[in-house]
């Protein structure tokens, strides 16, 4: 399981996008949002390295 900070994630729109994101570059992810906390947890089999290229891709850079 991995857990990212994303500060710019804020509502259902970014959600989506980010969820389009990871779901190309893995279509078996698991994702769990918490926006309040603007946390992200993604269950893959792709590498970190990717997950974090594939999030910049979409605008929502780790913090």
């Amino acid at each position: 399981m991995l857990t990212f900070t994303l500060p710019d994630m804020s509502c259902g729109h970014c959600t989506g996008a980010i969820s389009r994101a990871l779901k190309e570059l893995d279509p078996d992810c698991v994702l769990a949002f918490d926006l309040a906390a603007h946390r992200l947890q993604v269950e893959s089999a792709v590498d970190r390295d990717e997950v974090i290229e594939a999030l910049v891709e979409a605008g929502y850079p780790p913090a």
